[in-house]
């Protein structure tokens, strides 16, 4: 048949609010038309973020009830590792609180002023952090990228050019690291291919660099990879994780993600003295290392949903559901980062309004607009988000996972076409105040 349905029935329901135009106007003056100050009772549907915001199965919930809170030596922990080292391999593993605390850690003990460190996309947790160590972060995503209409199977990869060109001007030597965000976030939740992965592993190896994945994402590009790389068709979603992690030295992983927990992250590494500085900077600001600033039952819950995000049918489900919103809207009109990816929709906002600049936000008044006509919260990624580092101005719409059902996502694609038409009535905005760093969580704006 050609319908693919949800992979999984309800059990529990959570009501949504309907709001008048009138009140939504009101909620966004107040907010400064920054929908991250909106409540979120007062958000019909949300599509802000896909971190966090799963829907845990009933063996998550199951699995919850066996959680161990002990403080040292947790049986949760224990559980969780064996999980952990079955599907990636690394050596050594911590959790963390959440994905951007495995990034901080991971950036204070390998980078320090005068670092450089490239990535195929850096997203702004990642950017923000490395930076904050007096390192700079790079961006080096292959030239076909840039045309969001470009239709290529795996647009997220590294320019690999790129990289030995940077090792050569900037010396291995000041590269602590290279990552590679998998599937690549702010590049429009592309895709990496696994001939990519080897082949910055090669040039990493041959320079002494360590590979790093930021692979909150995996299973959704290990999708990908199974469907679209010549090779894979017959591998298993699990099997080709566990190459793509094989060809890595470490990685940061946000459990928000392809986990379907609301809390918790890892870090994982092959580095006996780097593990050794994490362990000690976790125990300073997160907690023990077999328990990382999470509950034991939190523990308990990413281990379940590590092996659920892995079902063949889920991941077919995912990914066909994002697609469906993705052409439903372009079919119509509205220009999108060309091929759909896995965990949003981006819609290229800077050809969707031409009429506003680039200073003025056009991704930021394109999410205003659409929570003022439907009560849809949605994001910026552009230059809000990125300041002078960005190279597109973007809404995404990001998916939450087994949250919404299709009527939902029918009611985010008319909401979006009755906008497209009165697209030319847009206004541009600007910021009143802005924090130094990660600025889009709490600036205000006013309209121009």
């Amino acid at each position: 048949m050609k319908t693919i349905i949800e992979p999984f029935r309800i059990k529990s329901v959570e009501p949504l609010r309907h709001t008048t135009p009138e009140e939504r106007e009101r909620y966004l003056q107040q907010a400064g038309y920054n929908l991250f100050l909106i409540e979120a009772r007062n958000i019909l549907i949300d599509l802000l973020t896909d971190s966090g915001t799963s829907a845990m199965s009933t063996e998550q919930w199951a699995a919850i009830m066996r959680g161990d809170e002990s403080y040292a030596g947790s049986e949760s922990f224990f559980r969780l590792k064996r999980v952990v080292d079955d599907l990636t391999g690394f050596r050594h593993m911590v959790p963390a609180h959440q994905g951007r605390a495995a990034e901080r850690i991971l950036f204070a003990v390998m980078c320090k002023p005068g670092h450089v460190v490239p990535s195929n996309t850096h997203f702004d947790t990642t950017r923000a952090n490395i930076e904050f160590t007096g390192a700079k972060a790079i961006d080096l995503p292959i030239p076909e990228a840039a045309d969001t209409q470009a239709q290529l199977d795996f647009k997220g990869n590294m320019d690999v050019a790129a990289l030995e060109s940077l090792i050569r001007d900037a010396g291995a030597s000041n590269i602590p690291l290279a990552m590679l965000t998998v599937t690549n976030n702010s590049g429009g939740g592309q895709p990496v291919s696994m001939a990519n992965i080897e082949a910055v592993k090669q040039v990493c190896s041959r320079h002494g660099i360590p590979l790093y994945l930021d692979a909150c994402r995996f299973a959704e590009n290990a999708w990908f990879i199974r469907t679209r790389e010549p090779g894979y068709a017959e591998w298993s979603p699990k099997q080709i994780a566990q190459k793509m992690f094989s060809l890595a030295d470490g990685c940061t992983f946000s459990a928000k993600k392809d986990a379907f927990a609301n809390i918790g992250g890892l870090l994982c590494s092959n580095d006996d003295r780097v593990f050794q500085l994490e362990t000690n900077l976790l125990i300073l600001t997160e907690g023990f290392p077999t328990y990382g600033g999470l509950a034991g039952r939190d523990l308990d819950a990413i281990a379940v949903g590590l092996d659920e995000i892995l079902d063949p049918d889920y991941l077919r489900y995912r990914i066909a559901s994002t697609g469906y919103l993705g052409r439903h809207i372009a079919d119509h009109g509205v220009p999108i980062v060309e091929p759909p990816g896995g965990h949003a929709i981006y819609i290229d906002a800077a050809r969707m309004l031409p009429h506003i600049p680039r200073h003025q936000f056009p991704g930021q008044s394109l999410a205003v607009e659409l929570y003022r006509h439907a009560g849809i919260r949605s994001v910026e990624i552009g230059s809000l988000m990125f300041g002078a580092a960005a190279r597109y101005e973007l809404l995404r719409l990001a998916i939450p996972r087994r949250v919404y059902t299709q009527s939902h996502i029918d009611y985010v694609v008319e909401a979006i076409l009755e906008v497209n038409e009165h697209k030319d009535r847009l206004r541009g905005l600007e910021i009143v105040e802005a924090p130094p760093f990660l600025r889009h969580f709490s600036a205000r704006f006013r309209q121009v």
